[in-house]
Parts: C-alpha cells; sequence; structure tokens
C-alpha cells in the first residue's frame, strides 16, 4: 500500500547541521527525506514515509516525530500533506518482517515510499545509519530526524499512519490495548496476549510471540 501527494515545485540548495560530525551539504534539487516507524513493535507492518518539502512553504515546529505531542504530530502531518512538493508512505506486511526479517523489510518499505513518490527525487536521505539502494544517490543520517526537515517530515508521516493503524486495529481487540501502546511489548501487553492469546497480525518472529505460539498459545 502507498498513499501519495505532489506538487510541482523545484527544491534549493542550503545548508544544513552537521550529523556524527560529517558535514551535510543539502544538494541542488529534489532531496526526498525517508524514515520508518514500528520497526520494535509486536504486532503489524513497519510503515515507511517519503517526503519532498516544498522551500518557499516552510512548516514551523517539525522535529523526531518521538519528541511531539501525538496532536502536534496530527496538525503537522496535516501541513505536510498539503504543502509539500511529494509525499508517500508505504508499507511492509507483518507476513514480509517474519519472511526477510525486521531490518529488510524496512528497507523494502522505504524503497516502496520512494517509488510511490510523484516527483522522482535527485537525492535520498535516510534516517539511521544504512540507506536502502533507491537506484538513486542516497545516504543514511545518523539522527536525520532531528537535523533534516525532509526527515523529519517523513518521520511524523509515518508515526501518524502507523499510529492510525493500531487505533483502527484497536477497536476490534480492544482487549490488547492497541491504541495505548501501539504494540510494543509493555507488561500489559504481555500479559493480555497470554490470557487471549496472539492474534494472525502478530509478528511470529519476534520474541516473545514466538515463545508464546511454540507453547500452544494459539491466533484467534
Amino acid at each position: 500500500m502507498a498513499t501519495t501527494r505532489t506538487t510541482s515545485k523545484r527544491a534549493a540548495a542550503k545548508r544544513a547541521d552537521d550529523s556524527s560530525g560529517e558535514a551535510l551539504v543539502r544538494p541542488i534539487g529534489f532531496l526526498a527525506g525517508v524514515d520508518e516507524a514500528g520497526r520494535g513493535p509486536l504486532c503489524g507492518s513497519v510503515v515507511a514515509a517519503a517526503v519532498i518539502l516544498d522551500p518557499t512553504r516552510p512548516i514551523v515546529g517539525l522535529d523526531d516525530s518521538k519528541k511531539l505531542t501525538a496532536a502536534k504530530r496530527e496538525s503537522l502531518a496535516a501541513q505536510i500533506r498539503e504543502t509539500a512538493i511529494a509525499w508517500a508512505v508505504a508499507e511492509a506486511t507483518h507476513e514480509e518482517i517474519d519472511s526477510l526479517n525486521i531490518l529488510h523489510a524496512t528497507l523494502l518499505a522505504m524503497r516502496r515510499a520512494v517509488t510511490a513518490l510523484q516527483q522522482v527525487p535527485h537525492v535520498v536521505w535516510v534516517d539511521g545509519n544504512r540507506a536502502p539502494d533507491f537506484g538513486l544517490p542516497a545516504r543514511a543520517v545518523v539522527g536525520g530526524d532531528a537535523l533534516v526537515p525532509e526527515i523529519s517530515a517523513a518521520s511524523i508521516l509515518a508515526k501518524t499512519v502507523r499510529d492510525a493503524q493500531m487505533r483502527a486495529l484497536d477497536e476490534h481487540y480492544p482487549h490488547l490495548g492497541l491504541a495505548s501502546h501501539k504494540g510494543y511489548a509493555t507488561a500489559a501487553h504481555l500479559a493480555a496476549l497470554k490470557i487471549h492469546g496472539v492474534p494472525a497480525f502478530y509478528r511470529r518472529s519476534f520474541e516473545p510471540v514466538r515463545s508464546m505460539l511454540a507453547q500452544d498459545e494459539l491466533p484467534f
């Protein structure tokens, strides 16, 4: 699944902050920022987003999505969708995570997001220490979600989409508390799984899900 939006403007070149001691010099042309949400949870998809911002329409308040309140993330996500030159959200399913492993599934989701952009970027910057092969010039930026506005925007889109997926699942499985813990391995979450069993959308390759299933904790 991928969701996209585009307008037609050209990004300008400017200098960004340093990351891990290496200067970030913004390229001339369209720069796509990429980030993910949902690598750590026990269930659901891993979601990635790619964003090309419009330098003539700056968005105030962009930052690492984890540093923002839920309300602020939602407000910024709406602005990103409205003003970005292009944006896309894609995912890799829990089945793909179990088949490929979480790292390669995350890289797959990132490639899908960049491919779905309706404006082809000249350069792609990815949050973290590893960038997938996009068939385009790319680099990884450690801490990029707090340094590069395009990556911050991608972080926000990925996080808001992933959280919405957990809220939707919570409507069908309210006893698991997905709307609150978003699928992470909290004590309350693990206790609920032990009582109610492991649903089909959980990642079978993740512990303690694998051990629970091995002990005949059947899905429902």
